[in-house]
């Protein structure tokens, strides 16, 4: 994943909101699902994406991988803060978690569905749903929880009957 991908797509997206406001996308790991700072509105999405462990080598696809951002307008400035949840593989002991790495168009999506976020929490816009759906991957074994990040911290299966595709 390229965050610079991430970023540039975002300013293209963000660049018509409000009167002047200006926005910026972070990534942090440190971001909590279901508990935004003070002020700040969420939004948790379901995507699709492969991951490839650095141990063997072995790569996967996902369907269920989870990205959390938070979000705050304050005074003409926005800032988006956005965590992808990793994945490790299931066939090395001890293996560490890995990044997801999310195809454009599945970024595009992302951004377009969290712009549409950012103009009903933030702008308080009443829009229409947007029903463009995520290009799935093919995957041959089941999700497993116990490689999951977002399931560990208890997001993935829970949430996803309401941030499914």
């Amino acid at each position: 994943m390229a965050q610079s991908e991430w970023t540039q797509m975002f300013q293209n997206k963000t660049s018509y909101l409000g009167q002047g406001d200006s926005w910026r996308l972070e990534f942090d790991e440190n971001i909590e699902p279901e508990s935004p700072n003070q002020g700040w509105k969420e939004y948790i999405r379901k995507t699709c994406a492969s991951f490839k462990c650095s141990m063997c080598r072995r790569s996967w696809p996902s369907n269920r991988v989870m990205v959390v951002f938070h979000m705050l307008l304050n005074y003409g400035q926005g800032t988006v803060k956005v965590r992808l949840f990793r994945q490790n593989c299931k066939r090395c002991t001890a293996a560490p978690m890995e990044r997801p790495s999310v195809t454009t168009e599945n970024i595009d999506i992302l951004l377009e569905k969290l712009v549409e976020k950012i103009r009903i929490k933030c702008y308080n816009e009443k829009l229409g749903t947007n029903q463009r759906r995520f290009r799935t991957v093919d995957v041959k074994s089941p999700h497993e929880p116990s490689h999951c990040e977002a399931c560990i911290k208890g997001i993935c299966t829970r949430n996803s009957a309401n941030v499914g595709f």
